[in-house]
């Protein structure tokens, strides 16, 4: 019964709230849909720590399609050995965890010591960036610790085949029993995380922004010393 909880009810539960939570923000609360830039109160570090971010989040996410979506019989066909792919799947995915991680380090950092944006900040903001710091600590640990002084861990036997079974609403839960505790952690966390989005700034990764270069700039003015000029 708890490896049905854990791997069955759980994440089904997780992906529910995340996409009634995805549809009640937008349909009532569309204008909070948005991460607003606190650029204006401090650039040194948001410049190091977002680019590390969010370009280790697009190859960490890139790399979790490639291990998690698609089958091993698939790379297997393409002549790709095991060994290759878990070297490149340990370099590759450990230098996009450590970006992660480092970027969340930074921003958590200037959150909670540069006062304008510190001030700014919600408990939401606080949370969400502790709750994917722990997600994407877990995941560099397991990548680059686990995998090479522990075992080199074949999750796309086990957990892949979980992960896509959940979306063919036959979950196997009878993949995850074997799997090694600190991988149970990190896929449970990350579905907390999931659950989580909604209620975040983080809601904006699920905008394309179509619009964006062709938007009118926004043009942000002093209230001191301003004169309303008479037309």
């Amino acid at each position: 019964m708890v490896h049905i909880f854990w791997w069955v009810i759980f994440p089904y539960i997780m992906l529910t709230i995340m996409i009634l939570g995805l549809l009640y923000r937008f349909a009532f609360r569309q204008l909070t849909w948005a991460a607003p830039s606190t650029e204006i109160f401090e650039k040194k570090w948001l410049k190091i720590g977002s680019p590390l971010f969010h370009w280790g989040i697009i190859f960490a996410f890139i790399g979790h399609v490639m291990g998690m979506v698609i089958p091993h019989d698939f790379y297997l066909a393409l002549g790709i050995s095991d060994h290759l792919y878990h070297f490149g799947a340990i370099w590759g995915g450990g230098l996009a965890g450590l970006m992660v991680v480092a970027g969340l380090i930074i921003l958590l950092i200037r959150k909670s010591t540069i006062d304008p944006v510190r001030i700014k900040a919600t408990f939401a903001d606080f949370a969400s960036v502790l709750m994917l710091l722990f997600v994407a600590g877990t995941g560099t640990y397991m990548t680059l610790i686990f995998n090479t002084t522990v075992v080199e861990y074949e999750y796309r036997e086990t957990i892949g085949p979980w992960f896509r079974s959940l979306f063919a609403l036959q979950p196997q839960y009878d993949l995850m029993v074997g799997v090694p505790l600190l991988f149970k952690v990190h896929v449970a966390s990350a579905f907390a995380f999931f659950a989580a989005i909604p209620f975040t700034k983080l809601v904006h990764i699920f905008s394309l922004p179509i619009r964006y270069p062709a938007r009118p700039p926004q043009q942000y003015r002093s209230r001191n010393n301003y004169r309303r000029q008479e037309l």
